[in-house]
C-alpha cells in the first residue's frame, strides 16, 4: 500500500513540474515580443544619438529640419516604448495565469491525494477487519476439529466396549 502513495506523489510532483506546453510556448512568443521591442528601443535611441550630433546649418548649427527628426525619433522611441509597457503587461498576465493553474492544479491534487488517502486507509482497516475474523474463524476450526476428534475417539471407544462387553456376554 506504501508504494501506491509512493507512486500518486511522485505522479502530482511530475504534474506540478511541467507546465502545460501550449502555456508555456505563448509566454516565450509573448518574451520574444517584448525582447524584439527593447531590441527596436534600443536602435532607435541609437537614432537619437546620431540625430542629436548631426548639424547641417550654418555655421555648424543645427537646423529646424534636425531637430524634427530628433523629435520623430523621440516619438518613435516614446511609441515603442508604450508597446513595451503594453506587451510587458500581457507578458505578467500570462504568469499570472500560470500560476493560477498550477495552483489549481495542486488543489485538484490535494483533493485527489486526501481521497486516495482516505480510501487506502478505509482499506487497510477493512483488511486488518477481515484478517482479525478470518484467525477468529481458523481458532473456532481447530476447537470444533478438537471436538469431533474426541466425539469420535469416544464414540470409537464406546463401540470397542460394547463389542467387547458384547463378546463376553455371548461367551458366557
Amino acid at each position: 500500500m506504501g508504494w501506491l502513495v509512493g507512486v500518486l506523489v511522485f505522479c502530482s510532483t511530475t504534474a506540478f513540474s511541467q507546465p502545460s506546453t501550449s502555456d508555456s510556448s505563448g509566454y516565450e512568443a509573448q518574451r520574444q515580443k517584448v525582447n524584439e521591442l527593447l531590441q527596436q528601443r534600443s536602435a532607435r535611441f541609437g537614432q537619437f544619438d546620431e540625430s542629436l550630433k548631426q548639424r547641417t546649418g550654418i555655421f555648424g548649427l543645427k537646423t529646424k529640419k534636425d531637430m524634427q527628426a530628433s523629435i520623430d525619433i523621440l516619438k518613435q522611441i516614446v511609441l515603442t516604448d508604450n508597446g513595451i509597457f503594453r506587451e510587458t503587461k500581457m507578458l505578467l498576465d500570462y504568469k499570472d495565469f500560470e500560476n493560477s493553474q498550477i495552483a489549481q492544479q495542486a488543489t485538484e491534487f490535494d483533493g485527489r491525494i486526501n481521497g486516495y488517502i482516505k480510501t487506502i486507509s478505509k482499506l487497510q482497516r477493512e483488511q486488518e477487519r477481515l484478517t482479525a475474523e478470518i484467525d477468529k474463524l481458523e481458532k473456532s476450526n481447530r476447537r470444533d476439529r478438537g471436538l469431533l476428534l474426541l466425539l469420535g475417539a469416544a464414540a470409537a471407544g464406546m463401540a470397542i466396549f460394547l463389542v467387547l462387553r458384547r463378546q463376553k456376554l455371548t461367551k458366557t
